[in-house]
């Protein structure tokens, strides 16, 4: 849809995911993260133990390799690859 000018809408800057510097999370909400993202990434591969991919999970995302990813329109943060 455009408008009379003919532009397309812009979306809301406001509403784009943006990443969060994991150092500003408690440990605890770092915790609930990594448990998550195990669950979610390791837990319906026919993992036995997806849990135990939990200190390779922290350790990327202290190098960077994995970013805290927070999205306003949801209220939810996750963790994924930086873009």
């Amino acid at each position: 849809m455009t408008d009379k000018t003919g532009q397309e809408p812009q979306p809301d800057p406001r509403e784009e995911k943006f990443v969060v510097d994991a150092q500003l999370l408690s440990g605890d909400q770092l915790d609930g993260l990594v448990d998550e993202y195990c669950t979610r990434y390791h837990g319906l591969n026919d993992t036995e133990n997806p849990m135990s991919e939990r200190e390779r999970v922290k350790s990327a995302v202290r190098r960077g390799d994995l970013v805290v990813w927070f999205d306003p329109v949801e209220n939810t943060a996750s963790l994924g690859v930086p873009v």
